[in-house]
Parts: C-alpha cells; structure tokens; sequence
C-alpha cells in the first residue's frame, strides 16, 4: 500500500499561487486535514517563511504552532533546503543547528532535507541535527536531466545520504521532468539495492506526473506527493482525487473522502474569491517546453516577470534557449532554489546585454564555491575571471543576531529565539516585520505573483521576481 504525502499548505499554493495562501484560510480546514489519513502534511519550509514575513504580515513560526495545535494525528513536514535553511544563503552551524531545534519544538516532525547542487555536505549537519532531535528525515535527491544525471548518479547520491542515516529516500522532481520509465528504474533499484522506503515528489508541469506515480507504484514506491483539487496539477503536484481513483486497489490506502470532498468545496470557494486575482492560467497549462529547458514552473513565472519589468518579454525565448547553456558552464546544478534564480538572472543578464559581460555576486559566489560542490566541472574561463575575487560572507553568527536586536528593543534578553532565527535568516525583511508587529499593524499587502528584488544594471533599477 503506498501513503500519502499532502503538500496542499506548502508545496501545492507555493507553485500555484505564489506562496500567498494565508494563515487564516489554512486554519478552518486544519481539523479536516487532519481526519483524511495523510501519512504526513507538508505545511511549512520553502519559501513560505519568507513570503509570511515580507509579504503577508505574518509569523512563520506562529503559522506553523496553530497549524500543530489543529494538526494532532498526521506528522506535519517541512522542506529545508540544508545549510540554506529557508533562506538563500549558507549559515553558520549554530543558526543551522538551532533552527531545526525550534522547528521541532514547534511542531515538525518530519525534515524533508536537500541541496540545490545535490552536496551532500551541505545536507550533514541538517541531517544529523535532525535526527538527533528525534524527527523522520527524508534525504532527497534534486532529479533533473543532464549528460552527468545516469542511474549511476542516483544511486551514488542516494549512497552517500544511506551514510548519514535517512529515514527515506526522496526523489524530488520540481520541474516534472521525471519519466514514468525512470522512476520505474530508479524505485527498483533503490530499494533492490539499499532497502530503504522510497518517496517519489513530481509536478505536474509537463503533463507526466500521474503516470509517473503509477509506473512508481508498479515499482513499489513507499510514499507519494498529492495535493487536493482544486489546489493542484499544473505546476502543483496531482490531485488525490484523481491520483487515488487510477491507484491499483491493493495499492489505496485507507482515506477518508467525505473530508476530502468539503475540503476540496471550500478550496474552490476561495480560489476562486479571494485568490482568484493571483490563479494565473499559465500555471495551469501542461507546458511541454520543460522537457526542453528543464525549467521548472515557478521559475518559468519568473522570467516572464523579470522580462515584462525589463519590456524584454519578447526575447524569452531566447532566454529559455540560454538557461541550458547556463547550466553547462556552472557545472550543470538543478534548477531548485537558490540555483534557479542564480541560473535564471544570469541567462536573461547574457541575452539582454551579452554573454557574461556582467556576472551577477550569486554567480561569483557560486564559481567560487560558496553554494557548495557543483555536480560537474564549470566553465574555466568562468572561473578564471572571478578567481582571487573576495565575496564577503554577510551572514551573522545567533549571538551577534540576538545582540542586535536586543540594543534596537525588539526583544529582551531571553525572549523570541525564534525572532533571533527570523533576524539571522532574512535580517532587513524581519526588521520591517517586527516594526509592524511592535505597531500592531495588520493590513495586508496586495497579493503578488512572485516575490520582488531590486536588480541594479548600468545604472538602471528592476524589479526582478524570485519564487522556488
């Protein structure tokens, strides 16, 4: 019998509606939730911590502490991206450490733990950290295409990740380039070759996923990722209803419909109300042109919005025809947050003003290692312009974070380690949180597409929008 995993409060809004699912509309249908069998709920992690701050006027550490008190039976999940966390950078071990310590204390129970360049160095500490506080980690391979990306490849990776003593295997395919045939092969050999449980995770972008799950199924994969309609397929994962009814019936766990049903009713009502302005229907299209770029949906929304910022939108495709060769010369990463956005700003940088006349600081950092171990060589012309570059590392330690915001007054001493976490990870966006919060300030801000930076080119500022 495969389980359940229900990404409908992380994974399914994240790449539907970018990330703006509010706490307040997940609480009336967490008791429902928590009645319909799920193995697990992914509710926390990627760039929900981020947009709850800088968009929502919200707690991710509040949102994530009601969810547990309505949550009481299904373990809830989240996804770290490893030394990032839930940010973009490498922090130190203690912010590392004690952030996964809070997460626990507040509510997870499972770590769904990677790295956008498959290091799994830069998954370590998380995972041992993890497992010493008591929490299931599913180590998870980023699965993408590539000449480097063979059977052989997984299995190294899923290998190294035995090592450090996972729960589960998770093959986390965020563009849906997974193939029926390939998930076949790699569940097979996986659990013939280490016996350790299987998690398939895949999207819907490409039109692929259901038949992927399947043909997963057919191999004996212990874990699948669903959403519930009508918050899912196109750039989400499947939905349940649809995934459960083409399942084997030896294989369908035991689910509870009559809850599914009136979650599925309100979904729909508020979709369609107040979210409706958000739902863009490219999101929902089957996009075959991933097979080709091997971009995920989320980053194709992205570029289409860095390029109308830009009234460059008419290049795209020859951005999309970039991002391949991108990829080649950094070693070819996964296209997974942060290496996405580090990929994609520099693909349209090369078309709009000339191939690597401009290097963005990601980049630099990249080549010089500060993301960790790329899965091949890079390019060494590349590496030769930015060799003897200082990048400074603009990471605080815990102590120096929580010092800083005990002389603004923000808190006191031994109060909110969570805030110092929320300072040490995202310290300009949290200090304009907590203002806020100190001024009781409750309005909303407008619901946005994707979250928005300040891009500096020769002079001229644009608006550039990053999403997982």
């Amino acid at each position: 019998m495969v389980l359940i995993i229900d990404t409908t409060f992380r994974d399914a809004h994240q790449s539907l509606l970018a990330t703006r699912l509010r706490t307040e509309d997940m609480l009336p249908i967490a008791e429902d939730m928590d009645k319909i069998g799920f193995y697990s709920m992914e509710v926390w992690g990627g760039a929900t911590f981020d947009v709850c701050i800088r968009y929502l006027n919200e707690d991710p550490w509040e949102r994530l502490r009601l969810l547990r008190e309505r949550i009481k039976k299904t373990k809830l999940q989240m996804l770290l991206r490893g030394k990032n966390l839930v940010g973009y950078k490498h922090y130190p071990n203690e912010v590392v450490e004690k952030f996964i310590e809070k997460s626990y204390e507040n509510g997870i129970d499972i770590f769904r733990i990677f790295d956008a360049l498959n290091d799994v160095n830069n998954m370590e500490l998380a995972i041992r950290t993890a497992k010493r506080v008591g929490a299931e980690v599913q180590g998870v391979i980023a699965y993408t295409t590539g000449p480097i990306f063979t059977l052989d490849y997984y299995l190294a990776k899923t290998e190294e990740l035995i090592g450090l003593d996972v729960d589960v295997i998770t093959i986390k395919d965020m563009a849906g380039l997974l193939t029926p045939e390939m998930a076949y092969k790699l569940v097979i050999e996986i659990k013939q070759t280490y016996g350790i449980p299987v998690n398939i995770h895949t999207h819907s972008t490409t039109g692929m996923a259901v038949a992927t799950y399947l043909k997963a199924v057919e191999a004996g994969v212990d874990f699948i990722d669903t959403s519930i309609s009508p918050l899912a397929f196109g750039t989400a994962q499947p939905g349940i209803q649809t995934v459960y009814e083409m399942l084997p019936s030896d294989e369908k766990p035991k689910l509870n419909f009559n809850m599914i049903r009136k979650v599925s009713k309100y979904l729909k009502s508020i979709i369609e109300g107040k979210y409706s302005t958000i739902l863009r229907k490219e999101v929902l299209q089957v996009n075959p042109n991933v097979l080709i770029y091997q971009v995920p949906g989320g980053m194709m929304s992205n570029l289409i919005t860095q390029l109308k910022e830009m009234n460059a939108l008419h290049r795209l495709d020859e951005v999309l025809k970039e991002i391949p060769k991108v990829r080649e010369d950094l070693g070819w990463p996964p296209l997974v947050t942060p290496a996405s956005q580090i990929v994609g700003t520099q693909a349209v940088l090369n078309v709009l003003f000339g191939r690597y006349k401009m290097l963005t600081r990601e980049v630099k950092a990249y080549l010089l290692g500060k993301y960790g171990k790329p899965p091949a060589n890079v390019n060494p012309e590349l590496l030769e312009r930015v060799r003897g570059e200082k990048i400074k590392d603009d990471v605080k330690s815990l102590e120096a974070c929580r010092r800083e915001l005990v002389e603004r007054g923000f808190i006191e001493e031994s109060e909110r380690e969570e805030d110092v976490l929320t300072f040490c990870l995202f310290p300009q966006v949290a200090l304009e949180f907590f203002k806020k919060r100190r001024l009781n300030i409750k309005e909303h801000k407008p619901l946005k597409n994707a979250r928005m930076f300040k891009l500096l080119i020769n002079g001229l500022e644009f608006e550039v929008g990053i999403l997982e």
